[in-house]
């Protein structure tokens, strides 16, 4: 942000460019190999609620649409809308400070939703989760970007991203597990009136306050060094954070249009009326008579219509406050391409891999112990190969040609579908748990070659703004409407979750037409990153 900006244009120097020769210092290895369990515990509290689904559905009376709305939307607004001013704060503070406390809140607000007696509180909880959580890849994308050189990002980004596949399929095991022994030993309730469900939420969040004390023992690397770009620290790191919280929160967001002028907060007010119409209508539209379950905290689309707006606001606001970032995030085509591309992936994955297991426990009738072995090591198995390997295919791609890595996110996008839609229509149980080790690896391999773009199309001093932006469209495209539009499916179709799964496939098409556009766009602004920013204004009035 335009806070922390040197007063000079940046120079282009030898050190931007990858060299076959970088040294990589066993400590960064070790550092990752940390961000990586703080990442398998974010997914483990993340994913556990799938293994758990069927029973929340039970003893809290919802439907497949909430529980789709708890999974994706729920957590991905304020997971995605607090990622803004968090991004921020990494880009401008201590990056191990944040992750800490990001990883003590969502482990403690995982544990309490253990203890959620309705849909709405079992929301809140969910909700603080989604800002506790919105602290960690801001932080870890940015302190892997200063970890390791160019050449070898997105391999670690991929390996950090392995979390994912690891954390989710822990969740379904150890969920699984506690569950069904809890439920065993105490079939009226255990201590405090849990259920199996609610235990396994407090067994997940726990060890999470143990993990904190670790990650806050690592050590904090010089932002951009390695890169030749070397960015001094922010005296004031929480000015800039508080600024940009006011720009995503209603009704400071008013305010913030307001200084801008009456025409900035005409446009504002029209924005906010229009999307508030615009998700009241489709709630009538969509949700009227169809007997879905909804309370105001758990509307889908107003939630959602809230969130766009505020991230409308951040935007505009970020284009007059930080003109740089703006250029090269929200008005870089190639930025816009690759992150939306890779919302079309998440969009499915998401759906998939939140829907499997209450989809093969209805299906197939085999305990949450047995499922959760077989589908939680097979997706685990799968997605660390897939994203690993992804990753590897992206470096290698890369070195030869510049959108190397956007045909890796491509690939991601149609290569699982054949094996998707024989998985979501078999009767057999042994080919759908093999089946979903395919699909999610090939999945998975798109992730690293998209976080890698992302952080290659801006100055190290914005990693952790694209970041945020990064997670805007994984988040309010693909994991806020993917579960839901599965849910939404299912339940008009009477618990059919095979039809809500195979229905996020019409997302393909569009995928298929922003990562073409990518390909395009993509070398020629990775090539000019510093000499667009300049152009913008880095360095000058604008940004300092």
């Amino acid at each position: 942000m335009g806070w922390i900006m040197s007063n000079t244009p940046v120079e282009v120097t030898d050190a931007v460019t990858p060299q076959a020769d970088d040294q990589v210092p066993p400590y960064s290895w070790y550092a990752l190999s940390v961000l990586v369990l703080v990442y398998v515990l974010n997914f483990v509290d993340r994913q556990i609620l799938s293994i758990l689904a069927n029973d929340i559905k039970a003893d809290l009376g919802v439907d497949d649409a909430y529980l789709g709305f708890l999974y994706g939307t729920a957590f991905a607004i304020f997971y995605a809308l607090f990622g803004i001013p968090l991004g921020k704060l990494a880009d401008s503070w201590k990056r191990v400070r944040l992750m800490t406390i990001g990883l003590s809140l969502w482990s403690a607000m995982t544990a309490l939703s253990g203890f959620a007696r309705d849909g709405t509180q079992l929301t809140l909880a969910r909700i603080g989760v989604g800002v506790g959580e919105a602290t960690a890849s801001p932080s870890a994308y940015s302190l892997i970007s200063d970890w390791f050189p160019a050449r070898l990002r997105a391999t670690a980004l991929a390996i950090y991203s392995s979390g994912i596949y690891i954390g989710g399929g822990i969740s379904l095991a150890i969920g699984g597990l506690v569950v069904d022994n809890w439920n065993k030993a105490f079939p009226d309730g255990g201590p405090l009136g849990l259920a199996g469900w609610q235990a396994a939420f407090v067994a997940v969040g726990v060890p999470g306050l143990i993990l904190a004390v670790w990650v806050l023992t690592l050590r904090e690397p010089v932002r951009g060094a390695i890169d030749g770009l070397a960015t001094p620290e922010e005296p004031h790191p929480f000015r800039g954070f508080m600024k940009e919280l006011y720009t995503v929160i209603p009704p400071f967001t008013f305010i913030g249009a307001a200084a801008r002028g009456g025409v900035a907060l005409a446009i504002n007010i029209a924005v906010f009326v229009a999307l508030l119409l615009a998700g009241y209508g489709i709630t009538n539209v969509l949700d009227s008579g169809q007997g879905l379950i909804f309370a105001p905290i758990t509307d889908q689309w107003l939630l959602l219509a809230i969130g766009y707006y505020a991230v409308f606001c951040w935007a505009t606001s970020l284009r007059h406050r930080d003109y740089p970032t703006f250029a090269l995030t929200w008005g870089s085509p190639a930025f816009l391409c690759t992150i939306l591309g890779y919302g079309t992936v998440a969009f499915m994955a998401y759906a998939a891999s939140y829907w499997g297991a209450p989809y093969a426990e209805r299906v197939f009738e085999v305990s949450k112990s047995s499922l959760g072995f077989w589908l939680g090591g097979g997706g685990a198995a799968g997605g660390f190969l897939g994203v690993i390997l992804g990753g590897r295919m992206a470096d290698a791609l890369f070195v030869r040609f510049a959108s190397g890595r956007i045909w890796v996110i491509l690939f991601g996008l149609v290569s699982p579908i054949p094996f998707a839609v024989v998985q979501y229509t078999t009767t057999s149980f042994e080919l759908f748990i093999a089946l979903n080790v395919i699909v999610g690896a090939l999945a998975a391999s798109a992730l690293g070659a998209a976080a890698a773009s992302s952080q290659a199309l801006v100055l190290p001093r914005m990693r952790g703004m694209a970041t945020a932006t990064f997670f805007l469209a994984t988040t309010l495209v693909g994991l806020a409407l993917g579960p839901y539009t599965a849910g939404y499916v299912s339940a008009l179709n009477e618990g059919d979750l095979s039809a809500g799964v195979l229905s996020t496939l019409w997302i393909t098409p569009v995928g298929l037409v922003i990562l073409i556009a990518a390909i395009k766009l993509v070398p020629q602004a990775m090539a000019t990153v510093v000499e667009r920013a300049n152009a913008a204004g880095e360095g000058g009035p604008t940004s300092a």
